[in-house]
């Protein structure tokens, strides 16, 4: 089972991290969706944070699945950051019925093609990290994926949680790969928020306005100051937006 937190009474929320992090980039909105109410629960994909790295292929939004089956959480609101946010759409398309809303923050989506952007900052990463260079490529994450508005606070933390993932990573004797589902986007049907910000990349943009378009039920919200991780750049800007919408 993936590590995890679960704290609080009422409707359960799952908060599913980005790839720079871990379950610790939640901590400013946790204490605020319990004090609002809510049964918080967050996790550690595997070969992040306490979770340790698959010892064969696996699929994040089934793990996921499992363990809101474990925790007996039939139904629950999804917020995911980044590849969370990946995650927790396929979540939403291949088990609709679990799903009660969904806030997808700066979310990247399997059904949308990379961009020569992206591609560059993977390729960058790739020859930092194959060099042994693991602080230059922490710093490249740093500057890459936290806006203006982050403080030195949110920037340690991007740190520890990226340095922890690349020493945990790779330590793994074999590396697996993630186990790819087919699904439709019109099988999403949670009320849905998308979260993108300016200073993020052009890719993330454009996958949140064509969510935007393509979902039934979807609230777009572009933040002037943003850039990817805005739960970490502003986090109380971010947890009032969240609880407004989990309020419906």
């Amino acid at each position: 089972m993936l590590s995890h937190d679960i704290v609080g009474t009422g409707s359960a929320v799952v908060l599913l991290h980005s790839s720079a992090c871990d379950r610790r980039m939640w901590d400013p909105q946790w204490h605020d969706l319990i004090d609002a109410g809510y049964r918080v629960v967050r996790c550690d994909f595997r070969g992040y944070g306490e979770t340790p790295v698959p010892d064969q292929p696996n699929n994040d939004a089934q793990d996921v699945l499992e363990l809101l089956d474990e925790l007996g959480i039939e139904r629950a609101a999804v917020v995911g950051a980044s590849y969370g946010g990946r995650v927790a759409l396929e979540l939403a398309a291949r088990w609709p019925e679990r799903v009660s809303t969904l806030a997808l923050l700066s979310a990247g989506s399997p059904l949308h093609p990379s961009t020569d952007e992206l591609d560059a900052f993977d390729e960058q990463e790739e020859a930092l990290v194959d060099a042994g260079d693991l602080d230059g490529a922490v710093e490249l994450n740093v500057r890459t994926w936290l806006g203006p508005d982050a403080d030195e606070e949110a920037r340690e933390l991007v740190r520890a949680m990226q340095r922890h993932a690349y020493d945990v990573q790779l330590a793994a004797e074999e590396e697996f790969d993630q186990l790819e589902a087919e699904f439709e986007l019109s099988a999403v049907a949670a009320r849905t928020l998308i979260v993108t910000g300016k200073y993020d990349m052009g890719y993330f943009n454009d996958v949140a306005q064509d969510l935007a378009d393509r979902l039934t039920d979807a609230r777009l919200v572009h933040l002037p100051w943003g850039g990817h991780l805005p739960s970490l750049e502003r986090p109380k800007e971010i947890s009032a937006l969240l609880v407004d919408f989990l309020r419906g």
